[in-house]
């Protein structure tokens, strides 16, 4: 079993990303105000998490201590293995989320902070893409289980 350890939205691309205590879970908007949840060419793409264990990897790979948010991912965990996860469930507080694969390594990283490219891209570090399959509130510290689809 895990736990959130931080959530965080971005209203535009290209913004700063901030942290929230808690967020509303939509299908229609994805995790609260966060722009991508409501394209409708990213409804694989709505929420997107990491874990606390890679990201303290990538930045000891990297020699560096980066804010999380530096990924732009929405939500930060603890206590559960995201890699090779497709499909499988993530239970976050009282709102589920469907796996839908690894979230993509963009090129954007790389002007952030010189080899985080890289450093995200093995074993899943760069964490996971989920659209929203049944919709809650998420706050910081609420359980995380990963589950079967079933």
């Amino acid at each position: 079993m895990g736990r959130v350890i931080e959530i965080a939205t971005c209203d535009k691309s290209g913004a700063d990303m901030v942290i929230n205590a808690s967020a509303n879970v939509t299908m229609e908007k994805g995790i609260g105000d966060d722009y991508r949840g409501a394209k409708v060419d990213a409804r694989d793409r709505q929420v997107s998490v990491i874990t606390k264990e890679n990201w303290d990897l990538v930045c000891q790979e990297l020699g560096t201590k980066l804010h999380w948010t530096t990924r732009k991912a929405n939500i930060i965990i603890e206590g559960v293995n995201l890699e090779n996860s497709t499909g499988s469930i993530l239970k976050i507080g009282d709102s589920f989320l469907e796996i839908t694969g690894q979230l993509p390594v963009g090129n954007r990283l790389e002007k952030q902070y010189a080899g985080l490219k890289g450093a995200l891209t093995p074993n899943w570090r760069g964490g996971v893409a989920a659209k929203v399959v049944h919709e809650g509130v998420i706050h910081e510290d609420d359980e995380v289980l990963l589950g079967d689809r079933d």
